[in-house]
């Protein structure tokens, strides 16, 4: 991080009550976890944020619907998530309710000064309203004349009196801070879809309602007690809130906040919105404001009909806690969409964590007994494995930048080259014959090399798996705080000598899955018309080899003007620039879902027109009842490589 930096604060969002955690809150909260303990680790004075949002017409019905008051229901579901973060052992200063007393006069301060300035005003407002996502759309946004175009479900006509926020006053000071920012908004094609939203033109924002009661009623200056706050107005406030704004002001000097974590699907309310809220309240922006993509379950969209939603609990109870907070941080590209399937997070812990670190370690626990009664040393290690060390230290210098730049996958994968070097370095001079050619001090000092690595990676493995590598650095005898942080990492030093102590295996191997899988729907049975399509019809191995597949990155997406079925890809094949292809998935992919992830592509078809724009190739994918997946390797592969 930033030299300089004293105090970092870092926050989720607050989660909506309207249902339990699944695991894309999971998500949410262990990178923020995972960024909050390594500031801690580096010295930084650090406040992590978390909690619920409980007000707004759909918390207000869900109750209803199950004969409790909007209080009662809220009180439910926030314990859940409170209780599944302690389960989690995350490692939150503060979790903020909106029904908070603090909160709501925090919320009416704010509403007050920006009333008082002018950016509020009363008037009436007539639109679509989406219960679900609590918001208003006009009748170019809205699809097929009344859907909602976020999530689907039906609209409903309102007209009512209304207090509004001058969002149209801030389109202009917003550009500038995007073009002025280049990572205001993370990943960077997520601040290119806002700054193409915002160009588009900003209407003002409705921000009070008068047909239901649960909410921040407006300040008492403000003399409306019909009205209540918009749930989006109210929400976003808990990020000053809960450093006091309004109320205490005690933890104000955190803010701005370095890294607000959000889901793709709040973008437009965190990077529009909120920043515009802050210019007007004349509060520094937050540095960075980072959106991840959404999760699937073996290909599919997870949903309660299909009976495939990820209960993040079970996956942890059964796999273990920090085996699975390893698996979602490195298993998918900051912002891509990811997906969940026990086949590749087993492959994950027994191929990654087992074979590459836990198996180092057992490596280390032997030779050390068996050369040295355990004791290990970094006396002769510069000595012998300067270059091994040179190779780590240049792998270590590039993962700090990573993490807060939100390509955690990248800094997991640049993690794991240390461990590389070491399990080639006992390869290539192979101890046990060191010691047989009586080369003793250089088989030791190998040891040292071995020890040496595995400090580091667990020192910069600790945000991740904070458990697991204090079992690692017990047995190195070592501790994880900020010593050594700053002593094996900052300053690139070495271990001091010291007796291993031997410890059971971290990672035993998995074979079976742990979890039921969901029942999949049986498809119709269909019949057969003649023998050829019985056989699908028969190619030789000479006629499928004509055809050439390859591993592409979509790089850029689009949707292609007045097609409902197209979108405009580039797609990375390791030539010398990507590719165009026009692909008509659009009913099932979105543009941003699909930037930074990887799919099959049939590579030497000949280029076709489609809409008057070249297609360069074809993308693979499967589909039936249950819709359309994109065909893609299970872990990512680099551009251009073949499919054979």
């Amino acid at each position: 991080m930033g030299k300089g930096c004293k105090k970092v604060y870092i926050t989720t969002p607050i989660y909506y009550v309207n249902d339990v955690p699944h695991i894309g809150h999971a998500y949410t909260t262990v990178i923020a976890d995972a960024l909050a303990i390594y500031s801690r680790m580096a010295g930084l004075d650090t406040f992590f944020l978390t909690g619920t949002d409980e007000h707004g017409q759909k918390i207000e019905q869900a109750a209803k619907q199950r004969g409790k008051t909007p209080q009662e229901y809220a009180d439910e579901i926030s314990s859940k998530f409170k209780n599944l973060w302690d389960y989690f052992d995350i490692t939150y200063d503060k979790f903020i309710r909106t029904t908070d007393d603090y909160h709501k006069i925090g919320v009416q301060k704010a509403f007050e000064k920006m009333y008082e300035k002018g950016d509020i005003y009363k008037g009436t407002y007539k639109g679509h309203y989406c219960i679900s996502c609590e918001t208003f759309f006009t009748d170019t946004q809205i699809v097929d004349g009344e859907l909602c175009p976020d999530c689907g479900k039906v609209t409903s006509i309102v007209e009512e009196e209304s207090y509004f926020f001058k969002l149209s006053k801030y389109q202009d000071k917003l550009l500038q801070w995007y073009k002025e920012n280049e990572k205001c908004i993370l990943p960077k094609t997520r601040r290119n879809e806002v700054m193409r939203f915002v160009e588009g033109g900003l209407e003002d924002l409705s921000i009070t309602r008068t047909s239901f009661d649960w909410g921040v009623k407006l300040p008492d200056s403000v003399n409306d007690p019909k009205h209540v706050m918009y749930v989006w107005l109210d929400a976003l406030m808990n990020y000053i809130t809960a450093l006091g704004y309004g109320t205490t002001e005690d933890k104000m000097d955190y803010w701005p906040a370095r890294v607000h974590l959000i889901g793709k699907d709040i973008l437009r309310f965190h990077a529009i919105y909120w920043p515009a809220f802050l210019m007007s309240l004349e509060l520094p922006l937050p540095k960075h404001i980072a959106a991840h993509g959404w999760w699937t379950r073996n290909g599919e969209k997870m949903s309660k009909s299909k009976g495939n939603v990820i209960n993040p609990k079970e996956v942890a109870d059964a796999y273990g806690l920090e085996n699975f907070r390893y698996f979602m941080l490195r298993e998918v590209p900051f912002g891509g969409d990811g997906d969940f399937s026990q086949k590749a997070l087993m492959d994950r812990i027994n191929s990654d964590l087992g074979n590459d670190l836990g198996n180092l370690l057992n490596r280390l626990i032997g030779m050390s007994g068996k050369y040295n009664e355990g004791k290990v040393s970094s006396k002769n290690t510069a000595k012998y494995y300067q270059a091994e060390l040179d190779e780590v230290n240049a792998s270590m210098e590039k993962l700090e930048p990573l993490l807060f730049e939100m390509q955690i996958h990248r800094y997991l994968e640049e993690l794991w080259k240390p461990l590389s070097v070491a399990n080639k370095a006992i390869d290539k001079y192979q101890p046990w014959n060191l010691m047989k050619e009586g080369k003793i001090e250089e088989a030791l000092a190998l040891n040292g090399l071995i020890a040496n690595i595995l400090a580091k990676v667990a020192i910069m493995l600790h945000p991740v798996m904070p458990k697991t590598t204090q079992k690692i650095a017990t047995s190195l005898g070592f501790e994880i705080n900020f010593e050594s942080y700053e002593k094996l990492f900052k300053e690139q030093g070495l271990l001091k000598d010291f007796t291993i102590e031997k410890i059971p295996p971290l990672f035993p191997r998995i074979e079976e899955k742990l979890l039921k899988e969901p029942e999949a729907p049986k498809p119709e049975p269909k019949a057969k018309e003649d023998k050829k399509e019985e056989t699908g019809g028969v190619i030789t191995i000479d006629q499928f080899f004509q055809t050439e597949l390859k591993i592409g990155t979509i790089v850029e997406a689009e949707e292609v003007p007045k097609s409902k079925k197209l979108l405009k890809l580039k797609v990375d094949l390791g030539e010398e620039k990507p590719r165009q292809i026009i692909a008509g998935i659009k009913e099932w992919y979105s543009p941003e879902s699909l930037v930074g992830t990887q799919a099959c592509v049939v590579a030497n078809l000949k280029p076709a027109k489609l809409m008057g724009m070249l297609s360069e190739g074809m993308l693979l994918a499967a589909k039936d009842e249950n819709g359309l997946s994109l065909l893609r390797p299970e872990n990512p592969k680099k551009a251009g490589t073949k499919v054979s």
